[in-house]
């Protein structure tokens, strides 16, 4: 007599490091494979010699994130231009759901943003209580002698920063 057990898949966000300047590339190949892949990008006026344009650039440099499943691993590193999963204290390490939809809001929203690797101090939490980042959740730092919000990606050991209206925002 057999035992079966039931094997629940759970999708969690993966953040995976790829190739330098393949994070294009990478996430077309997983979406090809049918993988479910995240690449923040942001608008950037370029200069040339003999023009300006506007591209779209990672915003986060040799990152994109993947939601997968623990069986899905493998496929996801036998992907062209895909380097390797990110380890926290030896294990690969996932994302919160709402640590990618607040990167997604970020993204969409008409804010300047900026990416830092400083290890900035930790403030007041606080919430957006109004515009297109309402209901995100940050904290406010002292930064360049300006207040800003700070999305913190503790598994990335990155920070996001973004201006916003004192008006806008409550203590959490």
């Amino acid at each position: 007599m057999s035992v079966t057990a039931s094997i629940t898949l759970s999708y969690k966000w993966y953040p995976v490091y790829t190739h330098p300047r393949a994070e294009k590339k990478a996430y077309q190949a997983l979406t090809d494979k049918g993988i479910k892949a995240y690449l923040p990008l942001h608008r950037q006026l370029k200069q040339w010699s003999d023009r300006k344009k506007w591209v779209e650039e990672p915003f986060i440099r040799s990152y994109l994130f993947v939601n997968i499943n623990e069986s899905e691993q493998a496929e996801v590193l036998m992907t062209k231009g895909i380097t390797r999963f990110i380890y926290f204290s030896g294990k690969i390490t996932s994302m919160p759901d709402r640590q990618i939809e607040d990167l997604k809001l970020l993204m969409a929203s008409p804010y300047e943003l900026e990416i830092t690797e400083d290890n900035l101090q930790a403030g007041e939490k606080i919430m957006i209580k109004a515009g297109p980042l309402k209901g995100m959740i940050g904290e406010i730092i002292a930064y360049q002698s300006q207040k800003k919000l700070i999305l913190r990606l503790d598994n990335l050991g990155c920070s996001i920063i973004v201006n916003v209206a004192a008006n806008i925002i409550d203590r959490f």
